[in-house]
């Protein structure tokens, strides 16, 4: 399976210099938030693919005027194609927000997803806007990671771990994968391609 995740900061070859044919190819688009709701629009139109997301800090209207045609997997588990994806939007509490939690309440927004995740058999991924705490973050509080995400991680050993939330041009040393036990971490900034 193929798959496109994006994140908080549009890619130009896929919007504002599209070419058709660009987004063919692809079984499933994941967003980690942050982005334009008419961007993922486009993506969810021109790929005729399911595109699932997840809210970012940024993302505060989403919950009143969600994305046409596309899938919100924030605070649920839902299975696409086959995919059983974990989702968790938000970042650190750092200034009021929607999209804003603390350590303990991020922590439980995972718990409440222990029964749908063992109905759904497992989870294939994670998709989150924030990063692991110590896994692609920043020690500043608004970049800081959650340590819930690293007992997800070994709870429930997905394939990937998917976030956004870190621009890769933030630094020269930031990374786009990192293994964590079996679990691939990827930052989707702009567009990664991931095979499952």
């Amino acid at each position: 399976m193929k798959i496109l995740a994006v994140s908080d900061e549009e890619a130009k070859s896929l919007y504002d210099y599209y070419r058709p044919g660009a987004l063919t190819g692809y079984d499933l688009i994941l967003s980690c938030g942050d982005l334009k709701r008419a961007y993922l629009e486009f993506l969810v139109t021109m790929s005729n693919t399911p595109l699932v997301y997840v809210r970012g800090n940024h993302d505060d209207g989403f919950t009143a005027d969600p994305p046409t045609g596309c899938i919100c997997a924030d605070g649920k588990v839902v299975t696409v194609k086959g995919v059983r994806i974990m989702g968790l939007g938000g970042t650190r509490k750092y200034r009021p927000g929607e999209n804003m939690y603390t350590e303990l309440q991020m922590e439980r927004r995972a718990d409440k997803l222990r029964f749908a995740a063992w109905r759904a058999g497992g989870v294939d991924i994670i998709l989150t806007h924030a990063p692991p705490r110590g896994i692609h973050d920043l020690e500043d509080l608004p970049h800081q990671g959650f340590e819930c995400f690293n007992a997800l991680i070994e709870k429930y050993d997905p394939a990937y771990l998917i976030h956004g939330h870190i621009h890769l041009n933030y630094g020269v040393n930031i990374p786009r994968r990192t293994r964590c036990r079996r679990t691939e971490v990827i930052n989707a900034f702009e567009k990664v391609e991931i095979c499952l």
